[in-house]
C-alpha cells in the first residue's frame, strides 16, 4: 500500500510562490500533482517518474511551475511560481498504477493523499 502525505499548501498574494511536498512511502514509479477547484472537475498539473527524473506539465503552469524529486527520501515536490487567482485550488499528490503510461490523466492513478489547499489573492 502506498501512502502519500502533502504539506505546504497556504495563501499567497499574485505573483508569490509556494513549494508543494509529497512523501511517498514505499513508492519509486510515476507520481502527479493534480488540483481541483470547487465546481471544475480535477485537472492534472505535472507528473515525474521517480527514477529518471523525467517530468511533464499542463499547458497552463509551463514555465511557471517545477516538478522535482528527492529518491533518497523518497519525496516529490511541486514548486509553483508566479502564482495566479486561478491556480487556487485543492492540490493533491497521486500515485500511478503499476505498469502504466505515465501521464496526467488521472484514471491512470490508484493511490491519493489527503490534499492541500491552495489560496492565491488578487
Amino acid at each position: 500500500q502506498v501512502q502519500l502525505v502533502e504539506s505546504g499548501g497556504g495563501s499567497v498574494q499574485a505573483g508569490g510562490s509556494l513549494r508543494l511536498s509529497c512523501a511517498a512511502s514505499g513508492y519509486t514509479g510515476c507520481v502527479g500533482w493534480f488540483r481541483q477547484a470547487p465546481g471544475k472537475e480535477r485537472e492534472g498539473v505535472a507528473r515525474i517518474l521517480i527514477g529518471s527524473g523525467s517530468t511533464a506539465y499542463a499547458n497552463d503552469v509551463t514555465g511557471r511551475f517545477t516538478m522535482s524529486r528527492d529518491s533518497a527520501k523518497n519525496t516529490v515536490y511541486l514548486q509553483m511560481n508566479s502564482l495566479k487567482p486561478e491556480d487556487t485550488a485543492m492540490y493533491y499528490c497521486a500515485a500511478a498504477r503499476s505498469g502504466g503510461i505515465c501521464s496526467l490523466d488521472a484514471s491512470r492513478f490508484q493511490f491519493w493523499g489527503q490534499g492541500t489547499q491552495v489560496t492565491v489573492s488578487s
